[in-house]
């Protein structure tokens, strides 16, 4: 399940818009073979709004495009079922609680413009990259960039998501 928070109303947050987020979060837990009943929060802001965010809970104070507050933590560094307990799961609901996601659907519009490809791409793609460190994928070393960023390419092609 997936629960949305509109925070802007500078870009319209369609249906469609909801609809490509749901199927970016499917792909990605879909080919890490991710079969269980999740819980996941969407945050959906402007750069004032992620500043402040990006602020209160990492001290960097700066706008960026995508923010990942993982509740999972994996041995390996990335999603195994073998590394899930009992801890992970919602109490009421049994559902596994990923944890949350936040957008700047203005900077995704930004960066999309400078990119030179859709919006709908750059939304799908930060959807893609969140769920990615919500799953314990990270980028801070060389191989591990590399690895996530197959992985985002590989999801996005699966979308029929070009550049």
């Amino acid at each position: 399940m997936i629960e949305f928070d509109n925070r802007q109303t500078r870009i319209d947050f369609s249906k469609e818009l909801e609809s490509l987020i749901e199927k970016s979060v499917e792909a990605v837990l879909a080919l890490e073979n991710f079969n269980k009943e999740y819980e996941l929060s969407v945050v959906l802001t402007d750069d004032a709004g992620i500043k402040e965010i990006n602020r209160e809970f990492r001290n960097i104070d700066k706008a960026t495009d995508v923010l990942s507050f993982p509740m999972l933590d994996f041995e390996e560094g990335y999603y195994d079922e073998e590394d899930m307990d009992i801890e992970d799961l919602n109490p009421d609901s049994g559902a596994v609680v990923l944890g949350d996601m936040v957008i700047s659907l203005e900077r995704a519009k930004s960066q999309s413009e400078e990119y030179g490809h859709t919006f709908e791409r750059e939304v799908a793609y930060l959807t893609v990259h969140s769920i990615l460190h919500l799953l314990g994928y990270d980028h801070e070393r060389e191989e591990d960039r590399l690895i996530m960023r197959s992985k985002e390419e590989e999801i996005l092609g699966r979308l029929g998501i070009s550049r």
